[in-house]
């Protein structure tokens, strides 16, 4: 990777009452604009064919600020609500381009709490950060240090479903190098009974973190459904519930972190599938245990860190039958219920369901990385037949632009058997 790596790091504050109350409003009147921007944009579309972009709705914003119905958006600084509506350009360019969703109204309950600050809305003054229309510095737990002369450019601040506050630095950091080539390979196979399986035979346990807390999170659920809407108590045990989930999704980030770190330090080349988790979860049998074992959230750590440190990851096309090929002989089982943990192919061999599908994994991600093409060997079964005919297996690296388009996903029932879910 060339020049230096930004990276946003966050950290835990704690705000006094009058900068709690600050930020709130800010957030507040973040959401009114963005909503109000949404609004004007799809109404231009809609009724006069008319495309508005960020300027015109920046110039929008100067006449809702004038008017008395909107008057309380001048209270809070002009730049978070600037990058609100920057934030709605990027998302109707990324619509535009067929990368994401149009655009959507945020809510007041479920929408993420959040204010952006450039440079000329913050000062940052011997590790101490203080924001516009603040007079204190917020009082933040510094977890770890920033990279040394680092200094912020972007500032965002956020309060969480718990009630927890947090403030992310972006700033370069020139600790962010490439490590060492080394010739290391690896294919790995998610799964639920165990999160990892690597072509090496090693198996990572599922801590399966969910369900360390499911006890406690019926109860706090339970006792949030019998409170009166709209009370102080029913507030309250929402924030309980919060607090239960904040936990599992920290304990499931920090394992995902540790493992991603250490397979991107010990493997040059990492070969994945390409499973579309989205669709997965529609199978209601397996969607909580797939939820709670973060295989979306391992592709996207393991990906950006292999950017960061010049290592290459390759996905395989999901339709490839990892499961029921031999990677001895090449022959293509007929049919691999999921019960199925071990089997033996008709050349003699027995294989672990999920060793195998990690070493075709790998075998598959190498031959297309070097082919360069779409690649799939045609095997025959050893009775003669030819295998049953399947899509071909693409395989691409990270850094290679391939299509997203949602015409090829395939049915929660078929990629269920592509990833190891006993």
């Amino acid at each position: 990777m060339n020049g230096l790596v930004k990276r946003a790091l966050r950290y835990r504050f704690y705000p006094s009452e009058a900068q709690a109350a600050e930020l709130s409003r800010t957030f507040g009147c973040v959401r009114k604009v963005y909503n109000l921007a949404l609004q004007a944009r799809a109404e231009a579309w809609t009724q006069r064919g008319e495309r508005v972009g960020y300027e015109a709705t920046s110039a929008l914003l100067t006449v809702w600020k004038r008017t008395e119905e909107l008057a309380f958006l001048a209270e809070v600084s002009a730049v978070p609500l600037q990058q609100a509506l920057r934030h709605l350009q990027a998302g109707f360019t990324n619509f535009f381009a067929r990368r994401a969703r149009f655009p959507r109204f945020k809510s007041r309950k479920k929408s993420r709490a959040s204010a952006e600050y450039t440079r000329s809305a913050f000062r940052w003054r011997d590790g101490t950060l203080t924001l516009a229309k603040m007079a204190e510095p917020l009082d933040i737990r510094w977890s770890r240090p920033l990279p040394e002369g680092a200094t912020p450019s972007t500032v965002t601040v956020s309060q969480d479903s718990a009630g927890r506050w947090f403030v992310s630095l972006l700033c370069e950091d020139p600790g962010v190098t490439p490590l060492p080539a080394t010739d290391a390979v690896v294919g790995i196979d998610v799964g639920i009974d165990h999160l990892l399986v690597l072509s090496t035979g090693e198996k990572i346990g599922n801590p399966r973190h969910e369900r360390r807390d499911r006890t406690a999170l019926a109860k706090a659920q339970r006792a949030l459904c019998r409170k009166q809407k709209g009370s102080s108590n029913r507030a309250k045990a929402r924030v309980k519930v919060a607090r239960i989930h904040a936990r599992i999704a920290d304990r499931r980030s920090d394992f995902l972190h540790k493992i991603t770190t250490r397979l991107v330090r010990e493997t040059q080349t990492l070969v994945i599938e390409d499973l579309a988790v989205s669709n997965m979860v529609g199978n209601h049998r397996l969607a909580r245990a797939i939820r709670d074992a973060g295989w979306r959230q391992f592709r996207q750590l393991l990906e950006y860190k292999a950017d960061w440190y010049g290592r290459d990851v390759i996905t395989v096309d999901r339709w490839f039958p990892s499961s029921k090929l031999c990677s001895v002989c090449g022959a293509l089982a007929a049919a691999m219920p999921l019960r199925v943990r071990t089997w033996t192919c008709d050349c003699g061999t027995t294989h672990d369901r999920d060793v195998n599908a990690a070493r075709n994994i790998l075998a598959a991600g190498l031959a297309a990385s070097v082919c360069g093409a779409d690649v799939r060997p045609q095997r025959s079964t050893p009775g003669g037949q030819s295998a049953t005919k399947q899509k071909p297996c693409s395989a691409s690296r990270r850094n290679l632009p391939r299509s997203r388009g949602r015409g090829s996903q395939a049915t929660p029932s078929a990629r269920t058997g592509s990833a190891s879910t006993g």
